[in-house]
């Protein structure tokens, strides 16, 4: 699949699928429910096939009227319209209820393919676009497909089905009813063609206006804090209102070239009927036909009206979906990463968890380098500190390791793989990044502990928290692991959420784990008992840890000291406070500050 179109508002925007990509795509989903999609078929047929025989019987009970039989013959078509409607209705109630179900498997099964493709990227990929981008994608663009599906997809379906009959219908009449039918058509067909032509970008423009909106909202919300500090509010609010004055802009638009179009559909209705009427007046005089026979023919086109107003009317809705549905699209567009497999045994050593940097070397904006042909071994259960000032590149190495940043030149190891070669889950499975930022789920303590380890066991639990001194705070909460938290839940302090992912990462138990300064949230009370649960957590494994506190690096079996974006020392911690070098420097200054 190849994406031809991109969305707005972001640094490096998410890829959109061409109409051609999101309609293959679509019927590839749709044939995992052949069977049930041809039966559906079938029964909206036969619904509209019921319906339409309403005005054959209404034009033979014309005939009957005026050719001065009995009423007691009425009693008979009379009868049959109230079978034909009844039967019509029950089952275009049925086929509409199997067109929504199958299209709603559809979406699902789509919602998964995109879910599944999105946390299968790096977090680079995601970070770029802007969560905004994404989030309005799975929000707010899957919304708009959903609505289609529940409310217009089987209207739409059963409109077309009733015009192609009708105008069927008619034809066998006669075809001279037919031909006065297809006046309407070149008013219909400027209308719709225009409307298309004119309100396709506009719905796309609106979607990526709204993400841009989105965008503006989330970064505001998520640094309310720092908003507020910097007495930032009026500028960010007035971003907000920009953002969404512009994307007003779009929906207006949209509405004035709708209210236009459906203007032309009156239009073309009235000259559609008058066309049929005096083709029917014509040719009843002519006796080419009976009464009862252009009466019917009125009746059909005059049926048509609801079905090709929804047609063409909901043409409006499903412009939004389908740019909702190429943007979901867009995401499988995105590099495959496999999801299961694992490495050859024969490539797999006896003590994994051995790192190396060949000369790495990455850059977030051109011509400035957060790394700098940095080149690193860590050994099988060796754990390294890696300190520096602000800036120095620290963290941007943490990624590096994790995977979730590729090298723009050099190469990342895992026992001798490069982690570009190993499949998505073997690289999580095996190497686990535990930063500042830490989240915590909506859902009980245990629950949120077996998000990463689904089978851990209570007693596991219980033994991990005992090894790495979290016990006590568990057992205080309300409900103990039982004790709901995250959104609506019990507040945790910053310092027990990292406490938190401490323990998932014991539970884990990865070959490589990288704690980018997962302690610093810890207040002077905290800070021994964090400290001593990341070194439980390291303990038997690899380690990375990017250290905030120096005591945290002092106990590590290595040091290493960064400084924009190189390794500018390495040793123990006795022989770096030794060497009066920078190091040296930041224990004197820390011991000071202490």
């Amino acid at each position: 699949m190849t994406p031809t179109t991109y969305s707005a508002g972001s640094p490096a925007p998410l890829p959109v699928a061409s109409p051609r990509d999101t309609a293959r795509t679509t019927l590839r989903l749709l044939s995992r429910h052949r069977l049930r999609l041809a039966g559906t078929i079938l029964v909206l047929l036969a619904a509209t096939a019921s319906a339409l025989a309403v005005p054959a019987l209404l034009g033979t009970m014309v005939d009957a009227v005026a050719a001065g039989r009995p009423w007691s013959g009425l009693l008979r078509p009379a009868g049959a319209i109230v079978a034909a409607t009844g039967t019509g209705v029950a089952l275009g109630r049925w086929g509409q209820l199997l067109l929504a179900r199958t299209a709603q498997d559809t979406l699902a099964g789509l919602r998964e393919d995109v879910f599944a493709t999105a946390v299968a990227q790096p977090s680079s990929v995601l970070e770029q676009a802007g969560s905004g981008d994404l989030v309005s994608r799975v929000a707010g663009d899957a919304e708009a497909v959903n609505t289609v599906i529940g409310k217009v997809l089987p209207a739409t379906v059963s409109a077309l089905f009733t015009i192609v009959l009708t105008l069927i219908g008619i034809g066998v009449i006669d075809l001279r009813f037919a031909l006065a039918v297809l006046a309407a058509t070149p008013v219909q067909y400027l209308a719709l063609r225009r409307f298309l032509a004119r309100s396709g970008p506009v719905y796309r423009a609106a979607r990526q206006a709204e993400a841009a909106r989105g965008q503006r909202i989330v970064e505001s919300l998520t640094g309310a804090d720092t908003v507020a500090a910097l007495r930032a509010q009026d500028h960010h609010t007035a971003a907000v209102a920009a953002s969404s004055e512009h994307a007003i802009g779009f929906e207006l638009r949209a509405v004035r070239l709708r209210t236009t179009f459906y203007g032309l559909l009156n239009l073309a209705e009235f000259i559609g009927l008058a066309a049929v009427l005096a083709v029917g007046y014509h040719l009843v005089g002519g006796g080419a036909v009976t009464l009862g026979a252009a009466t019917a023919a009125a009746l059909y086109f005059h049926r048509l009206f609801d079905p090709i107003g929804v047609l063409l009317s909901t043409v409006d809705e499903l412009q939004n979906a389908g740019a909702g549905l190429a943007r979901l699209v867009g995401i499988l567009s995105l590099p495959a990463h496999r999801q299961r497999g694992s490495l050859p045994p024969s490539r797999t050593p006896a003590a994994p968890g051995r790192i190396d940097l060949d000369h790495v070397s990455y850059g977030y904006a051109a011509g400035r380098r957060a790394l700098d042909a940095v080149s690193l071994t860590v050994e099988p259960g060796e754990t390294v500190a890696v300190v520096g000032a602000s800036g120095a590149g620290k963290t941007t190495l943490a990624k590096i390791l994790a995977g979730v940043l590729a090298p723009d030149s050099g190469r990342v190891l895992l026992d001798g793989v490069p982690l570009a070669e190993l499949p998505a889950d073997v690289l999580r499975r095996r190497i686990v990044l535990v930063s500042q930022e830490v989240h915590v789920f909506d859902g009980t303590v245990a629950e949120d502990l077996r998000l990463f380890a689904p089978d851990a066991t209570d007693a596991e639990i219980r033994a991990a928290a005992d090894r790495l001194g979290a016990t006590g705070w568990l057992d205080a909460l309300p409900e103990g692991l039982d004790t709901r938290v995250g959104a609506g839940g019990h507040d945790l302090a910053a310092a027990r959420a990292q406490h938190l992912a401490l323990l998932r990462l014991a539970l884990v138990a990865p070959d490589v784990a990288l704690l980018d300064e997962a302690t610093a949230e810890a207040g002077t009370s905290d800070a021994d008992l964090l400290e001593n649960a990341a070194a439980a957590a390291l303990a038997d494994r690899t380690g990375v840890v990017i250290a905030h506190r120096l005591s945290q690096a002092a106990r590590a079996d290595r040091i290493v000291v960064m400084d924009a974006g190189r390794i500018v020392e390495s040793g123990t911690h006795a022989e770096l406070a030794a060497a009066k070098g920078p190091y040296a420097r930041l224990w004197e200054a820390w011991n000071r500050a202490r």
